[in-house]
């Protein structure tokens, strides 16, 4: 990637070909609830803590690049600009080159309509492996308009913010502020009481330094499996979900998923749902792009 400083305050983040602004931005915006990112017209503004410092930034377009512009600091320092430099790419996945999928892609029956109509979609991750495991886990076993309260209540509660221009922006809480918590404090949030447990749990396992970003990053993805899994509420789906949105790992894609098991059934016009080995047998064409597969095949149920 290649970057340049115009301006003190704002720089330039060139983007791949296969890369489109606003089918990203438009998955952003499914839900008025997320406090963790607003989006406001067609740009983004994420608070992000680095180097010790809330930074708030904006994201928006520009040709052929992305347009960081720094809200709350007017002259950001050079460790800083390279650590949110850092973040955004990793956050939109733009190191990932996706002609090899397309070029799959093009000749498969269920995903060919999708990669023409979508294309330039990419999957937006969470840099932030705490995060992702408990929005997970926040995420088992009800509907997305429900997570997304629950996510809303927990991070107004707990995590930091930063006020600016009249609005709030929130961080999301840290494993050792989640470790302090008790169910009490989580079940008038309407956590049922074993996802406050799975929560708080968790929190403990970072908040120890059992579990980190940086022990799994280099592992193959069932040592990486083996090792989120030994931690109390989470579940093979859980581990799943939180590589392919952290670490990117191309084979990682939830198999038990409800919803990719709905578009798969929409898609072959199937009269039930596919079992796990039918699942399988599809996914045996996307051997090393399970992940993006996954993508946009989620994507499909959200077409007009």
């Amino acid at each position: 990637m290649s970057n340049h400083y115009p301006t003190h305050h704002s720089f330039y983040l060139s983007v791949p070909k296969e890369f489109n602004y606003d089918q990203n931005l438009h998955f952003l915006k499914r839900s008025p609830k997320e406090l963790l990112h607003t989006v406001t017209g067609d740009a983004v503004v994420k608070l992000l803590s680095v180097d010790g410092e809330r930074v708030l930034v904006r994201i928006s377009s520009g040709k052929d690049q992305l347009i960081l512009t720094f809200l709350n600091t007017e002259n950001p320092s050079p460790s800083i600009q390279k650590k949110v430099t850092e973040f955004v790419t990793e956050w939109f996945d733009l190191e990932n080159d996706l002609s090899p999928f397309y070029e799959m892609a093009a000749s498969d029956k269920l995903l060919k309509d999708l990669i023409e109509r979508f294309y330039g979609y990419r999957i937006i991750g969470q840099p932030d492996l705490f995060e992702s495991i408990i929005w997970a886990v926040l995420g088992q076993q009800i509907n997305l308009s429900f997570a997304y309260s629950l996510k809303e209540r927990f991070v107004s509660n707990f995590g930091e913010k930063e006020k600016w221009n009249g609005a709030d922006y929130y961080l999301f809480p840290k494993p050792d502020v989640v470790a302090k918590l008790s169910g009490e404090q989580l079940l008038p949030l309407q956590f049922s009481r074993q996802k406050s447990a799975y929560t708080i749990n968790i929190g403990e396992a970072f908040a120890r330094g059992d579990i980190s970003k940086e022990k799994l990053r280099g592992l193959s993805l069932q040592e990486a499996k083996e090792l989120l899994m030994k931690i109390k509420g989470i579940g093979n789906w859980t581990a799943n979900y939180a590589l392919m949105k952290t670490f990117r790992y191309p084979d990682a894609f939830p198999l038990e998923d409800v919803a990719l098991h709905k578009a798969i059934m929409l898609l072959k016009r199937m009269k039930q749902k596919p079992t796990l080995d039918q699942v399988k047998r599809v996914f045996k064409k996307y051997k090393g792009w399970e992940a993006y597969a996954t993508l946009y095949l989620w994507k499909s149920l959200t077409l007009d």
